[in-house]
């Protein structure tokens, strides 16, 4: 359309486990109709919905990984023979 000026292009980069990242500053309008803004220069946005701080990622889609326990002797449980 020629007498329409054009609008910047926004970078968006998908993540396979992760956020949407999207350069910015940046409007967000959600579902249910409320407005999130940022002035980032690059803002990562939850796509899992774990988020707390949804739409803005905050890693809640990273999973927790069970502490390895340390090598040593076992506790004795009731029972056991020695």
């Amino acid at each position: 359309m020629p007498n329409v000026p054009e609008r910047p292009r926004r970078r968006i980069t998908l993540t396979r486990d992760g956020p949407m990242l999207v350069e910015g500053p940046v409007e967000v309008v959600c579902d249910d109709g409320s407005v999130a803004v940022s002035d980032r220069f690059v803002v990562a946005l939850c796509t899992c919905r774990r988020s707390h701080d949804y739409p803005w990622c905050d890693t809640s889609h990273r999973r927790r990984a069970r502490p390895t326990p340390e090598p040593g002797p076992t506790p004795e449980r009731e029972g056991d023979v020695p």
